[in-house]
């Protein structure tokens, strides 16, 4: 499966996605990450298809924020490029659960220690030294921070933790669900169908959660609220979720304790 993430004319983007579909480190890390979570713990994939969807997320909240007028961190502070936050963004998004290679449990700070010698490869040679070093030094913000009791101190690593919580869809629960880990979790994430984010008013970006039972609703209160509070960016998100059908669907048929 290719890592894909739309360029927009963005040329140092465009290498960097060239370098980690070459990657065969960071594929392995991609592997060993699904085993940990899928296998040993029966959780949903933490894998490439995950890090491709909260990329993708990621540089959609990214662009929507730029074009309403809201400047990222690194052009702020570091007088670099909104090309260079893009690179930000969406290399923190592919490489922020590779330390569930190793462990779950704070697996954002092994992935600290991991990630930071795989940007200098993903990097390649368009940054001299400081640069680098400025870059470098963001994504590994943004990915300590995408957890929830790390407060994120910038735009890209804000927008990094948001959407990582948008890959909620029915079909990414699939896999607890049907080994049996009938739980609210595993329940309320079978009842979202689709996630989408689009340009908003008055906010600039509406995140709409589309359901099939009301039990999805523990997703978006409980696990995207949580997310978008204290990320920085809680008054630029709207968050609307609606059930779609008619009729709620029915999602499991009885619960035992």
């Amino acid at each position: 499966m290719l890592f894909m993430v739309p360029i927009n004319g963005n040329v140092k983007l465009e290498s960097v996605i060239g370098k980690i579909n070459g990657n065969d480190e960071l594929k392995t890390y991609w592997k060993c990450a699904n085993i940990t979570a899928i296998d040993r713990l029966g959780l949903t994939d933490h894998g490439p298809t995950h890090a491709k969807i909260v990329a993708n997320m990621a540089l959609r909240i990214f662009r929507i924020l730029r074009n309403r007028g809201i400047v990222s961190s690194i052009e702020k502070f570091y007088g670099m490029s909104r090309e260079d936050a893009e690179v930000v963004v969406v290399l923190a998004s592919a490489l922020h659960d590779v330390g569930m290679a190793i462990h779950r449990d704070n697996h954002y700070l092994l992935t600290i220690s991991i990630a930071r010698e795989m940007i200098n490869d993903l990097l390649g040679d368009m940054y001299g030294v400081e640069e680098r070093i400025i870059v470098t030094n963001e994504i590994l913000h943004a990915i300590l921070t995408h957890h929830a009791e790390m407060k994120p101190l910038t735009i890209e690593a804000g927008i990094v933790r948001i959407a990582d919580a948008l890959d909620m869809a029915k079909g990414r629960a699939r896999i607890p669900f049907e080994i049996g880990k009938v739980n609210i979790h595993s329940v309320s994430a079978m009842s979202i169908e689709e996630v989408t984010v689009k340009e908003g008013e008055p906010k600039p970006v509406e995140i709409n959660v589309k359901m099939s039972n009301s039990s999805g609703i523990f997703q978006v209160d409980e696990l995207l609220k949580n997310k978008i509070k204290n990320s920085g960016l809680e008054s630029y998100i709207q968050v609307i979720a609606e059930i779609t059908e008619e009729k709620e669907k029915k999602i499991i048929e009885k619960f035992e304790l």
